[in-house]
């Protein structure tokens, strides 16, 4: 499965905020990166320059390629609503995305892993492919087998499972519920998605 296997703390300072989560690394250099860090002079960036660089912050934040956001973004903009706002619903949708927001993984990469390792559920079955788009009411689960799963045990007692308002947890049964798409304001990243639409556009 491609993804991105670069350094990530490189790309974090590049767009000055930890987008891959929480990362120690980030928290002591959080300039860009470069010889010269912050006393680097910058020239001023274009109109295009900001454009292509919130595209790339929300396929790194997400941990998708360039032509399967493509391929969301058509989706998107053949979809009713605002296609900004639509293209973000669409990546919140993704099932490894909502294995994080749950909490069942600390980062979107671990929980892509977790799936294409056959660690989840959807609805009582085993789905192994990251990309799944769910739908209200599906019920996101962790197999029986691997409820013991260090990487889950750990990630669980961070405390963060269910905050998100649009899905519920149970951390009894280790079940999580998608109630609804969320709306943009209820989606946390700090995306400029007009941006990314007038980039499609040109």
């Amino acid at each position: 499965m491609a993804r991105y296997r670069g350094p990530k703390t490189k790309i974090a300072r590049k767009f000055s905020e930890p987008i891959f989560g929480a990362d120690k690394s980030f928290e002591k250099k959080n300039y860009p990166p470069g010889q010269h860090g912050n006393n680097r002079r910058r020239r001023k960036t274009s109109e295009y320059g900001l454009q292509l660089k919130e595209k790339q912050k929300a396929k790194y934040t997400y941990g998708i390629l360039e032509k399967q956001f493509r391929n969301l973004f058509d989706k998107a903009s053949r979809s009713k609503g605002i296609t900004g706002e639509v293209l973000l619903q669409l990546l919140e949708s993704r099932l490894d995305n909502v294995v994080y927001r749950l909490g069942i993984s600390p980062s979107r990469s671990g929980a892509r892993q977790l799936v294409s390792h056959r660690h989840i559920t959807v609805n009582g079955e085993i789905v192994n492919i990251a990309s799944y788009t769910l739908r209200p009411g599906d019920l996101v689960g962790v197999r029986e087998k691997s409820k013991s799963l260090v990487a889950i045990t750990e990630a669980l007692e961070s405390n963060r499972a269910g905050s998100s308002s649009w899905i519920e947890w149970d951390g009894a049964e280790l079940l999580g519920k998608f109630m609804n798409v969320p709306e943009r304001s209820d989606i946390p990243e700090t995306i400029k998605e007009q941006l990314i639409v007038e980039l499609y556009s040109k």
